[in-house]
């Protein structure tokens, strides 16, 4: 044998060769791609829906071609005996039948969160009364029986409102421009003001906090004595030339209150002073603990104070006594005008 012959020869063999490694490779190949891609199951033994039965691939004359499966003879094992007719769909009405069908059915408009409801607004006025004090007309027809707090000039105090979600409140002005918020729990409110011309004419004392205790402001005119004439506070019947006025109600969740003691400076027509004492029961609710409040103090023409107070309050054992505060609050000095 040639050289060359032989050299055709070991080429056709090593053909031979490479053409079974490369089959010998993609039989592998697929036996580990089928193996990965099905994973470990359980079976269990349900009756089968078919059986199939598989033919041979036809052989392949070349290792490039794919032999494909056939998949025939299937047999049916089990079926619905009953399989229930599919939901026809209606044909749509046509004009004049969709106008009667709706004759005499109300169409309800969809909600949208972002749109108010068309008269359920919070409206309120400001009416400017005598003794330089600011009528609140509020009306919030679809809140009724809610919680309001009325803000002005750092005083705060909660109201409710009615059933028919009506309020009407007088509030002392403590600002010659009057601004008052009206703000209920659900974020809904309003802004209204009123100009108080004759604020200068009085002077005022007022005490807010909130928590379970009732300050009293007592008012002591021109020298007068526990429980006589000129002795004014909010639950007294003796009169005098100022008045105590109580805003806020304590039936309501987190109450806010104030009381506000107004003196008409420009009126007095005498020379004097009025000694003022902020005052507090001891209860089972409020002893031996800590009360915050605020003053805030009014006097002619001069700005509005405001005073942070921490009251103490006795241990317990002195439930039902008076807690009296004389110096929390300066004394109004009187000048006859």
């Amino acid at each position: 044998m040639s050289q060359s012959a032989m050299e055709m020869g070991m080429d056709f063999k090593r053909r031979v060769m490479m053409w079974g490694g490369t089959i010998g490779c993609a039989l592998g190949i697929g036996f580990v791609m089928q193996s990965t891609a099905q994973p470990e199951r359980v079976m269990h033994a349900p009756s089968p829906v078919a059986q199939l039965s598989v033919r041979a691939p036809n052989p392949s004359t070349d290792v490039d071609d794919y032999a494909m499966l056939d998949v025939t003879g299937i047999i049916l094992t089990s079926a619905l005996t009953e399989i229930p007719e599919p939901d026809r769909l209606t044909l749509p009405l046509q004009e004049g039948e969709r106008l009667a069908s709706m004759a005499g059915v109300e169409q309800a408009a969809p909600e949208d969160p972002a749109v108010p409801i068309l008269g359920c607004q919070v409206a309120a006025e400001a009416s400017v009364l005598p003794m330089a004090r600011v009528e609140l007309s509020i009306s919030a027809p679809c809140y009724g029986g809610q919680r309001v707090t009325i803000h002005h000039s750092g005083l705060a105090f909660t109201e409710v409102t009615d059933a028919e979600g009506a309020l009407d409140v007088i509030v002392p002005a403590l600002s010659r421009q009057a601004v008052f918020v009206i703000s209920l729990d659900n974020g809904k409110g309003n802004v209204v003001q009123a100009r108080v011309d004759d604020l200068h004419a009085y002077d005022r004392v007022a005490v807010q906090w909130a928590g379970p205790v009732e300050l009293q402001v007592h008012a002591r005119e021109f020298g007068a004595d526990y429980g006589g004439p000129g002795h004014v506070w909010a639950a007294s019947a003796a009169k005098g030339a100022g008045a105590v006025v109580r805003l806020g109600r304590t039936d309501t969740l987190s109450p806010k209150l104030a009381q506000v003691y107004t003196f008409p400076t420009a009126y007095a027509g005498r020379n004097g002073e009025v000694s003022i004492s902020i005052e507090a029961e001891v209860t089972a609710d409020n002893c031996a603990r800590d009360i915050t409040a605020q003053s805030l103090e009014l006097r002619g023409e001069g700005p509005l104070r405001t005073r942070d107070l921490m009251l103490s309050m006795p241990n317990c054992d002195a439930t039902g006594d008076f807690l009296v505060l004389n110096n929390l609050i300066e004394d109004l000095k009187i000048a006859a005008k």
